[in-house]
């Protein structure tokens, strides 16, 4: 998927291009992940459709939430949600920092390799 530690770093434009692909895969998982918490909170808890957003975006940032739970189906459901939200938003914060990391790791590696080279030389 990215380039091999011997290839030159990529060109700025397809740097930014990389980017932007990981960019929208990070908005597709947030906004499913919010999408199944809308529709549980409103399913489970008998939560409007507003409250249900809210209570899902809060949960998925970490926050909590803020209505108290009334059901048991859920209380169930909003464990299970806190649980999936937060490993899914640091799999998402992974999947959007990742290009950038990795232009990072490969502009070192190429720089000692060029250090390693003259020093041969």
């Amino acid at each position: 998927m990215y380039e091999h530690r011997k290839e030159p770093l990529l060109p700025w434009e397809t740097f930014l291009i990389r980017l932007a692909w990981h960019g929208l895969g990070f908005v597709a998982m947030i906004g499913g992940a919010l999408g199944i918490g809308v529709l549980g909170y409103h399913r489970f808890e008998g939560l409007s459709w507003i409250d249900a957003l809210a209570n899902a975006s809060m949960i998925l940032g970490g926050m909590g939430p803020l209505n108290p739970l009334q059901t048991t189906a859920g209380k169930l459901f909003a464990s299970a949600y806190a649980l999936f939200s937060g490993l899914l938003f640091v799999a998402a914060m992974g999947v959007l920092f990742a290009p950038v990391v990795h232009r990072l790791l490969h502009r070192f590696h190429v720089d000692s390799e060029s250090e390693d080279s003259e020093k041969h030389n």
